[in-house]
């Protein structure tokens, strides 16, 4: 939720708008970066307050800017506050100042970090105190500018790889509602005075037709409120997770989207692992890359691994692993190398989705070409079937 936050610093009265559960965290917020709350107002558009745009903060960038510093051999508080110094943006610089003020409090980096969740998450404060147990902070924070491009590249290769698609329907649905909306309902107009028995098919698309123009305004209405409707639901933390199960379900598909989450699952896991984080905190960490089915599968293969069993055993007993990826588990933890392997892991899955994915675009698009174009040339034959009838009886 959006909050409103009116507060003093340095003997100035200024305004925040801040991401935070409830009131108390946005008091929490604002009291760690300096201020002294007066006031906070719960932001209440009523109006899609789904599609305002909020500011989110670039970490992938921050991490890439810190770690050039950090390696240039300037001291971490140092590389904070020159990027504080640097930064234009207002919350992002608010957000630099509190965490240069919570270091000078004594504070460790991952416990300053820790205080801004809605820029830094879980995973990234679990890299760094890790680093901060094994003194390789550079080292750590170099891991995660790559495993956020390796994300961030198969998130972009999926989203290209749906934009056509996505662009043949939109563009049949328009087409197709201009004709059922516009020029069917004209069409039955002059069917009407010319009388005639008209084909069944005809009958019912005139039907329609009349139905449009009889009750027009109530169903651009109708239609305009499900497209709000659908585009709020869409935007709420729960559609995912709906999106993912009803994804699974679907038997070509639902074991890609599974392989997908376990890709995730793996990089992430050996990220931390690489790192320095127990095999069981890591694995406590990410449970929230899977969906509700494979998170509870998660939990019980995590039990196992307390009680003594191997990872591989633990993940392959809860159908968390793929053959080659069970293959690849057990040589990791006979060479001690668990953290590579799961990368690697990743890695192969990574590429077998791409090419996946390539396939089935090139499947799909035709197919659905061909679906939309024989839905408008139905609507197109079936308005015009008896004016060839009538020039037939003509000629």
């Amino acid at each position: 939720m959006r909050y409103h936050v009116k507060a003093v610093k340095s003997g100035g009265v200024v305004s925040l708008s801040l991401d935070a559960r409830d009131d108390r965290d946005a008091s929490e917020q604002a009291q760690a970066q300096g201020y002294m709350v007066l006031a906070i107002k719960r932001v209440r558009a009523l109006a899609l307050p789904q599609f305002a745009r909020t500011t989110r903060f670039p970490l992938v960038l921050f991490t890439q800017e810190l770690l050039a510093l950090l390696r240039s051999g300037i001291s971490l508080m140092e590389a904070l506050e020159t990027l504080a110094e640097k930064e234009t943006r207002g919350a992002t610089a608010v957000l630099l100042a509190g965490l240069t003020e919570r270091l000078k409090e004594g504070q460790s980096f991952s416990t300053s970090l820790q205080s801004f969740p809605h820029a830094f998450p879980d995973l990234y404060v679990a890299t760094v105190r890790a680093s901060e147990r094994t003194g390789s902070l550079p080292e750590a924070l170099s891991r995660f500018v790559a495993y956020q491009t390796q994300l961030d590249s198969v998130k972009k290769h999926l989203v290209s790889a749906s934009i056509y698609p996505a662009i043949l329907i939109v563009v049949g649905g328009l087409v197709c509602l201009f004709l059922l909306g516009y020029v069917v309902p004209r069409f039955a107009h002059i069917y009407q005075d010319i009388g005639g028995d008209l084909p069944g098919l005809t009958k019912l698309l005139m039907a329609w037709g009349a139905f449009v123009e009889a009750h027009g305004s109530w169903l651009v209405g109708t239609l305009a409120a499900v497209v709000v409707g659908l585009a709020v639901w869409m935007r709420r933390p729960g559609f995912r997770q709906w999106m993912s199960r009803q994804l699974l379900r679907i038997p070509a598909v639902g074991e890609r989207v599974r392989v997908y989450q376990l890709t995730r699952f793996y990089r992430t896991v050996g990220m931390l692992l690489s790192g320095g984080t127990p095999v069981t905190q890591a694995l406590t960490q990410v449970s929230g890359l899977l969906d509700q089915e494979l998170r509870q599968r998660l939990s019980l293969a995590t039990r196992n691994i307390r009680e003594g069993q191997t990872i591989s055993a633990s993940l392959d007993g809860q159908s968390l692993t793929t053959p080659v990826a069970l293959r690849m588990l057990r040589v990791g933890e006979r060479t001690g190398q668990m953290g590579e392997m799961m990368e690697r892991i990743a890695a192969f899955h990574e590429e077998e989705l791409a090419r996946w994915v390539e396939r089935f675009t090139r499947v799909f698009e035709p197919l659905l070409m061909a679906a939309i174009g024989i839905v408008i040339g139905g609507i197109v034959l079936l308005m015009y079937f008896p004016i060839f009838e009538l020039a037939g009886s003509i000629q």
